[in-house]
Order: structure tokens, then sequence, then C-alpha cells
């Protein structure tokens, strides 16, 4: 036995009365290929259990100890006497502190379905530290429940590779299921007002008047609140076992998640999309990511939901298409979910292991000075300068890099409170042992001109050139500062790379200047989105300077008021916004998992557009099998056309655009397909520094490139 599953004390793991933990662990355990190694355990009173190895913990009534901790005490007993491999607990982070103090040397995952800032041993900080220290992994149903974990904590936690997403899932029906719909509106849940029953009480007699064919099934109950409603048309099943409440959603035209309350999740979403139910959910929690077509309402009132009924029961085709796309769609399978949960399985299990070696032919010595941000515990390693230094690599020549600002901090001093003596003469001492042909700097600000200078005279032979990535235009952030920059070091470098057309920028006069897109990396641009069915349409990461990591109070930028217009003239769309609205902005792996599950980004700068400049999140968008969403004043259509990119006039041609592709799930597809192999195959890592090297050494070739074609 090697995996042990605890459940939540008086869950009741029976297809009588199942909780949604028990639906999960029942549905995900069956389908995993560690079935035979997974025994769960509980608590229950119903005789009829799950078809998975499960041990009842029997308990008998105790008026001196608490009944959670003779739960807890029995199991330990279990795991004990069958030491077994990973335990993972469900729901509950107070059985870890305990657990962990009884049996401190296991590995324990913590399966989180609830928001856990209301949940006993997760809602201080200290105690998700503390959680973080213990756990191997802390798995939430929900992008929504993780952020709420991490409300407060420290950066340096955002990104932990222990914080993972693994969605409940569903079984999926087929297409022939809509042929038998019937003229039925299903609402699932607990019948109070934390699920909107309220509002939909009031809305269904309404439209029931209005539409007499039309009958509602209302599947729940609620002993603490009783919200009436008395129609005709009206069926009040009560509670139901979950296979009667599929059947009725296999039945049903419409279902209806309207909750007040911030769900975590939200099964009821779930299960009716996944049988091919047009569904209208509320904006609240996770719920916009238990399917990937619906309407959403923009508020929970009973003329908005009234509105939205009407418009579907009315609107045959319409209906109709979210049903299709509701199945079609549909991808958080039992199987999908269980094979990430097994991935991470075999992971601590050691079960699958690979290593590669790549041996690299040496050519020219270049010494690469940009900022590698060691300091930052690789925060920003997915950044531009590696990629240019993969290039260089690639290219078969030996690279070293020197990362001048994580020196200059390292060698502060009281005799050099900068640091900046000792990082120019590191420099100079590194020069003379590594004797380079060419020295490439970016944003390499805190190297004086007269260092470089006095290299150029120490070695003639060697070429020197820079490379810039920040904004040049005039309306943009820290023009006049970054104009400065670049001509600091101007007349002591033999060649300039930017991101902006060198032609728009008279600063330059006829200096040696060229333009390089920001490059792909083969190594960095790993995701295929376009391979798969993603629940967020609209991405966007917004940050106060990737060196801050954190957002600045009061600081405001442009960006801000055109994504709040954007979200307000775009409905039933779901944004995934980062870095404004006090949502922290995110950073490497935490980046790429959360753009893993976006159809579409948005390439937006600070200020007004100009030549060809964009930021490097264009090669996280495109390289990654998302739809790059750019301004066409950027000229980028000079290298991509429109079914490789998605270029917009304004932000109501935008708002349009982007309705358009979150319908259209095929040519999503085809745009992010074909945008990720013409960016990855012509503005890639290996060209760009293969690029920067001929023109710094003034190589003569016949190669042209896209971005010297246009």
């Amino acid at each position: 036995m090697k995996i042990s599953i605890l459940l939540p004390y008086k869950e009741n793991f029976s297809p009588e009365y199942p909780g949604a933990v028990s639906l999960f662990v029942y549905e995900t355990g069956k389908k995993s290929k560690y079935k035979k190694n997974i025994v769960v355990f509980g608590n229950t009173n119903f005789k009829k259990k799950f078809d998975l190895q499960y041990i009842n913990i029997n308990l008998s009534k105790s008026l001196l100890s608490s009944q959670t901790k003779n739960y807890l005490n029995k199991f330990i007993d279990f795991q004990k006497k069958y030491n077994f491999s990973i335990i993972e607990i469900h729901n509950r982070p107070m059985y870890i502190k305990y657990l962990y103090k009884k049996i401190p040397n296991n590995v324990y995952s913590l399966y989180f379905h609830n928001d856990p800032l209301s949940m006993e041993g997760s809602k201080t900080m200290s105690e998700r530290i503390n959680l973080l220290k213990i756990c191997y992994k802390i798995i939430f149903n929900s992008n929504w429940s993780k952020k709420r974990f991490l409300e407060g904590l420290d950066n340096k936690f955002v990104n932990s590779n222990k914080l993972v997403v693994f969605f409940q899932s569903a079984q999926k029906n087929n297409l022939d299921i809509i042929k038998h719909k019937k003229n039925w509106i299903t609402f699932v849940g607990k019948l109070n007002n934390a699920k909107g029953y309220d509002i939909f009480a009031k809305t269904i007699k309404l439209v029931l008047n209005k539409y007499p064919k039309w009958r509602a099934k209302i599947i729940g109950d609620e002993k603490r609140e009783k919200i009436k409603v008395n129609h005709n048309n009206v069926d009040l099943l009560g509670f139901l076992n979950h296979e009667k409440v599929l059947k009725i959603f296999k039945q049903t035209s419409i279902a209806v998640a309207c909750s007040r309350w911030e769900e975590p999740f939200g099964r009821t979403s779930l299960e009716a999309s996944a049988n091919g139910c047009a569904v209208i959910i509320t904006n609240k929690g996770g719920l916009p990511e238990t399917v990937t077509n619906a309407i959403i309402l923009r508020k929970l009132s009973v003329k908005e939901l009234y509105k939205e009924i009407s418009m579907l029961i009315e609107k045959e085709a319409l209906r109709r298409k979210l049903q299709i796309l509701s199945i079609k769609n549909f991808y958080l399978t039992h199987v999908f979910v269980t094979n990430m949960i097994d991935k991470y399985r075999d992971e601590k299990l050691q079960l699958n292991r690979g290593f590669f070696i790549k041996k690299i032919q040496k050519s020219l010595r270049i010494l690469h000075i940009t900022n590698f941000n060691e300091r930052l515990d690789g925060r920003l390693f997915f950044n531009t300068g590696r990629r240019i230094n993969n290039g260089f690599i690639r290219q078969g020549h030996s690279v070293l890099g020197f990362s001048d600002r994580d020196i200059q901090k390292y060698y502060k001093s009281i005799i050099d409170l900068k640091g900046a003596e000792t990082l120019n003469d590191k420099l100079k001492k590194t020069c003379y042992n590594y004797n380079p042909d060419l020295i490439v700097l970016g944003h390499a600000d805190l190297i004086s001109k007269d260092q470089i200078a006095e290299l150029r005279k120490d070695y003639p032979n060697t070429r020197f050139s820079q490379w810039f990535l920040d904004p040049l235009n005039k309306k943009g952030p820290d023009y006049e500062r970054n104009k400065e920059r670049i001509l600091d070091k101007i007349d002591v470098v033999d060649s300039t790379f930017l991101t902006t057309s060198p032609d728009v920028l008279s600063f330059l006069e006829d200096k040696n200047s060229y333009f390089i897109p920001n490059p792909s990396d083969k190594s960095f641009e790993t995701l295929n989105n376009f391979d798969k069915s993603c629940n967020v349409d609209l991405f966007f990461a917004l940050s106060h300077g990737v060196h801050r990591g954190v957002l600045k109070a009061g600081k405001s930028d442009d960006r801000i008021q055109f994504l709040n217009n954007l979200r307000s003239i775009t409905p039933n769309i779901k944004f995934d916004i980062y870095g404004i609205d006090k949502v922290q902005p995110i950073w490497a792996d935490h980046y790429f998992k959360t753009i893993s599950n976006a159809k579409m980004g948005l390439n937006l700068s600070r200020g007004d557009s100009i030549k060809y400049y964009s930021s490097d999140r264009i090669t996280q968008i495109v390289g990654n099998g998302l739809v790059c969403l750019i301004d066409e004043r950027t000229g980028y259509q000079n290298f991509f056309d429109e079914n490789e990119m998605v270029f917009y006039k304004s932000v109501s041609d935008l708002s349009e655009k982007v309705i358009k592709i979150s319908a259209d799930d095929n040519l999503r597809r085809k745009i992010a397909r074909n945008g990720k192999r013409k960016y990855m195959k012509y503005f890639n890592s290996d060209l760009v520094s293969e690029y920067i090297i001929n023109k710094s050494l003034e190589i003569k070739t016949n190669k042209k490139y896209l971005w010297e074609r246009k």
C-alpha cells in the first residue's frame, strides 16, 4: 500500500449521500493507475460504500475527548501499521498540524475544496506558511482558491512548486444527448441566499408564467432558510443522490448556478456543462473556471437572470450552440484530472526519471554582461538576457555570463557603498582571465562608459555591442532616462540593438543601431495552448517593475484604464488579470502555470504604441500557443498576418475580436498555432543571437532575417 487518503471526519464515502470531496476521491481514485495502492479512510454510518479500498474508522462516543482527535489517532495507528508512502488529506488543514506532530517523517499532501481563509488551520499567514513547510504538495480545486491561500504571503511563496491546481472533474457526455433535451430549467444546491436561490426562486416564477411550456427542476434542501416557490410548473425534488442528479442534467436544457458567495469551484456548473446544458453562472470565486462556455451574469438580480433565461428560451439556436460548446469544449474529465494527480504521485514516488546531455562545440568567446537576477532566486529566470544567452550557446560559442547587478549588490562595502568600483574592477579581471572576442552588454547601466573605453584600449581585437529592451516612445514611461541609458555608451560600442525600430528614434542619428525582435526560446516557450481546451479567455499580467515584484500602493498607469474599459464592454468573457485590483503580479513558473489555461494574451504596453516596440510578454504569449492580441500601431502586421496574430485599432475593436475568438475555438486554435509556428521559426533566440554576432563582428552574409525584410 503506497497512498492513503484521509477524508474529513463524518464525510460520507457512500453513493447514498456523498459530499463533493467523496465524489472527487471516488471518481479520480477509480481512474488512477494507483487504484490498487490507494486506501481511503473515513467515518460514515452508511452501509453502502463506494467501490474503492476503504477503511471506516469507527468511533465510540466520548465525553472526555474530541472525536476529531480520536479519528486522527486511529488513523495514525493505521499509518504506523501500513507505512503509506504518501498521506493525502482532503479539506482539513488543521489535520496536518496534528499529524505532523505525531508522525513527522511522512509525506503529506493537502487538498483544498473550500476557501483556505475560511478553514481552521489555514486562516492566518503563519498557519499557511507552516503548511508550505510541512506539505509536499498543496492542491487547490481552482485558481481562485490558490489566490486566496496566497493572500498576504511574501512573494517568495507565490511561485512555490508545492502549490498546484487540480480541478474537480466530471463525466463528459456525448453530443447525442442534446437531441433528448427537455424544456427544463434546473437549479441544484443548497436552497439558501448564499447560493442565490432567493433570486432564482423569484425569477423562475416570472419565467414560467411567461413560458408555460417550460418546467423548473429544483434539487436540494436547506434546514436553516425557508425560501418558498409555489408554481404548478416547479418540481421541488429535495435532496437526490448523485446518479439521479446527473440523469436530470442529461435532460436539462438550461442550468443555473447563481451563487452570491465566492464559490471555491462549483460542482453544479461543472456537471451541467459536462452534460450539455446551457449554463448561467455568476462571476463568483472559481465558478468561471468550471465551464468553458457559459453566460456570466453581470449582476445577480431578478431582472438580469430573467433576461438571460428568457433569451435562452426564445433563441433556440443560441441555446443549442451553448449546449454543443459545453460538451465539445469540456475537458475536465475524470481521466484528465486523474492524470494530473498521478503525475505528482509519480514525481514523488520517483517512477519517472530522465537525463540528457548536450555537447557544445565552442568557437567565439562571448562575455555577456547583463542582469541574470541570481539574487531573486529564479523569479526572473525567464528573461530576455537568458534567451539571448541560450542563443549564443546554441550557436556553438563559449559564453561567460557576468551578472552586473548581482555582483554590485553582493560586493557593497563601507569603502565602496554602491559597489560600483568593485564591479568595474571585477570586470577588468574577468576580461583578463577570459579574453573575450565579443562583449555584449544588456542594460548594463552599472558598467561605466569610461571602463568600456579602457577595455577597448586593452583589447583592440574585441568587439563591443549593447542591447536594450525598454520602451522608447516619448509618451511612455521613463523616456528621457531610457534615451540617456542608450546614448551613454553608444560611442564606445560597435553596435546597438533595440526592440524599437531605430528609424523612428531621431536621437540615434546614423549610429550603428538595429532592430531585434523579442526572442522566443524553445526551452522557455514550451506550452502549446492551441492543442487543448482552455478555461480562461483572456490573460494579462501587469507589474510595477520586475525588480520590485509586487504592487506599489497608489501607482497607476494607462493600461489599467484600458483593461477596465475592455472588461466593462466585453460580456461573458473570462478574464484572468494580474497586477491590478490588489491581485499581485506573477512570475516565473507560476506565470507559466497560469497562462497554460488561457486562450488569448493581451500584448499591451504602457504609453502610445511605437513602431515594432513590444515588451517581452509577446514571446510568452505567442510562444506558448496563445492568440496574441496586439495594437496595430506597433506595425507587427509587417511580419504577421491576421491568421497569425490579432491586430486591434481600439478597445471596442479589441472587444469585438475577443468575443469572436472566444466563441470560435477552431479559429482560436488556428491563429495561435500559426502565430507560434512563425514566431518560433523566425524570431527565435538562435537567430537573434546570430544576428547580434554578425552585425557586431561585421560578418557579411546573404542571409535575410524576417525583421530586415520589411
